[in-house]
């Protein structure tokens, strides 16, 4: 299995570009960053971790531009990938937001993942005028125009949500394919969701029994056709058990996300040191 870090950016602590480096460094494969564009003070939408409309904490009001985030990582490294936990693409405009990643993955030589959220946070959505029960639907739309902007050389989309006429777009991503992993809960409307649209799936925190997860989704994968398997992102939420690290493994688990705090760079740092100690990671 891989291992990423996620940072939960704010305007306090470490830098995504120093975490990058330093993560780079020590053998970490990606480096991972969330989105929100703003709170809206007064909500109805329910938090899924507090099952409310309250917030863990106050770095949801303090969340950095993801892709601004990720191009100064990408500055001061080589390898380590760039991706998102998660993005929530439907709240930027399509056609400039495939300019924004493809650029990115351009200049990164190819090291861009897309990890998407369908947005829990209606509240939030209503102000980019998305209605939550569309929200699948605009973010199908959005990504399938943003892969015609990506690969095609006059590019055109027409739907309910997202329309343009035919267009030239570059530069064009590095990659052939940029990876579409969805961070949603696991149940059969996302399986199905990700099975006819995206790459894979990354758990959220309060998943359990991801074995069985992964089953499910792989039978979702195969009903609608899909070649190989789908890419599985498992977002730590508590240390896990030598049990639970094999069972990740055997089910076919690629990547474990695991958080670092928004503390000083030398506390990250000295974090960053114990935890690719624990996992015995090679220092680069």
């Amino acid at each position: 299995m891989r291992h990423g870090v996620v940072l939960f950016t704010s305007d306090r602590g470490i830098t995504p570009s120093a975490l990058a480096a330093a993560a780079e460094q020590r053998g970490f494969d990606t480096i991972y960053v969330p989105e929100h564009t703003h709170i809206p003070v007064k909500r109805e939408a329910a938090h899924p971790g507090t099952g409310d409309a309250t917030l863990p904490d106050d770095r949801y009001l303090r969340t950095l531009d993801p892709w601004v985030s990720l191009a100064t990582a990408a500055a001061v490294t080589s390898r380590i990938r760039l991706a998102t936990a998660v993005a929530l693409p439907v709240e930027s405009d399509p056609i400039t937001l495939a300019k924004s990643i493809a650029t990115l993955d351009h200049l990164s030589g190819g090291r861009v993942t897309l990890g998407a959220g369908f947005g829990w946070n209606t509240d939030e959505l209503a102000d980019h005028h998305v209605p939550a029960g569309r929200r699948r639907t605009v973010l199908r739309e959005y990504v399938e125009a943003m892969r015609a902007l990506w690969t095609q050389e006059e590019a055109s989309y027409a739907g309910e949500y997202v329309s343009f006429g035919p267009s030239w777009a570059y530069p064009k991503p590095a990659q052939p394919h940029i990876p579409l992993v969805i961070g949603a809960g696991g149940g059969p409307k996302t399986f199905a969701w990700i099975a006819r649209n995206a790459d894979g799936w990354m758990t959220t925190p309060q998943e359990q029994d991801i074995p069985t997860r992964v089953a499910a989704l792989r039978e979702a994968w195969a009903a609608a056709g899909r070649q190989g398997n789908p890419q599985v992102h498992v977002l730590v939420a508590a240390k896990p058990s030598r049990e639970q690290l094999a069972a990740w493994h055997e089910c076919g688990v690629d990547e474990l996300i695991w958080g670092v705090p928004d503390k000083s760079e030398a506390d990250v740092v000295s974090y960053l040191d114990k935890l690719a100690g624990r996992l015995e990671l090679t220092v680069r």
